[in-house]
């Protein structure tokens, strides 16, 4: 009978070492394409953060009381903040009407009038004494609504909106009475629920949505002063390499425009996006 003999060292010697170069040559063919892979999954991972971030502040942008957006920034934070509308309305101030005491009164405090086109958004009746009502902010002197003074309601204003008697028409109480200094030329009222604030700061790569606290003349750019004030923080993007917000101020003939640029960065991949926002600030 012959002799079986088993593989000598010297084979498995060469074995390993043959099977060692073709394993580094499969993962050469292998590795490539699964980089790729990965790096495509984060950058669309990123883009849409930036997206989602992005169509979240054109939003709140879009829906701003006119003439309300700023923009401010302090070392690496990057801020804008706007007054939020919930609804919108027109007034009645003039014209022939069954009832004087439903026209609104520029010229004395006023505690009820009412709508010739109603607020659209509010279950009826609908009360508050957090919101408030604003009417011709043109964002100078006298008629800003981060003044606190003549454009806007006080802080803690009670209004309350009902149904009217005839179509079209919403009955608006406030307590106390309230003096608009101005009338707008669209006898447009608007119902703001609040500031609202969004810091992008460089440093910590956050973006950083802040709603719920108190008007104030001066623009908040930290935390820590919105945070004093009540505000509540909710993060919308994180990743942040850079951010650029600008506003140009409209005229009677050109709308306002915003523009918001947001760079994400994750894993040495990178992303920018920008979005252009058209306000329309006819008070």
């Amino acid at each position: 009978m012959r002799r079986q003999r088993g593989m000598t060292l010297i084979e498995l010697v060469i074995t390993i070492a043959v099977s060692s170069i073709v394993v580094a040559f499969m993962s050469m063919f292998v590795e490539t394409p699964m980089d790729a892979y990965a790096a495509q999954t984060r950058r669309a991972t990123l883009v849409d953060a930036a997206d989602s971030a992005l169509r979240l502040m054109a939003r709140d942008v879009r829906a701003a009381l006119p003439n309300s957006v700023r923009v401010a920034s302090s070392g690496p934070i990057v801020a804008l903040e706007l007054l939020a509308t919930a609804d919108g309305a027109r007034y009645a101030d003039d014209g022939p009407v069954t009832n004087p005491a439903l026209v609104l009164d520029f010229s004395a405090p006023d505690a009820a009038f009412a709508t010739t086109v109603p607020f659209t958004q509010l279950p009826l009746p609908w009360s508050s004494s957090s919101y408030y009502l604003a009417i011709y902010n043109v964002a100078v002197p006298g008629a800003d609504a981060y003044q606190g003074t003549h454009v806007i309601t006080p802080a803690g204003t009670s209004i309350t909106i009902a149904a009217g008697a005839t179509p079209n028409q919403d009955l608006v109480t406030l307590n106390p009475p309230f003096q608009f200094a101005y009338g707008s030329p669209g006898k447009r009222v608007y119902l703001v629920s609040g500031p609202v604030s969004y810091l992008c700061d460089q440093g910590a790569g956050t973006l950083t949505r802040y709603s719920g606290y108190a008007l104030a003349a001066a623009q908040a750019t930290s935390a820590a002063t919105l945070s004093a004030a009540g505000a509540t923080a909710a993060l919308v993007a994180t990743n942040v390499g850079a951010c650029q917000f600008t506003y140009s101020a409209g005229t009677a003939q050109r709308n306002a425009l915003a523009t918001l640029s947001l760079a994400l960065t994750q894993s040495g991949e990178s992303v920018q996006l920008l979005h252009e926002v058209q306000l329309v600030n006819a008070p």
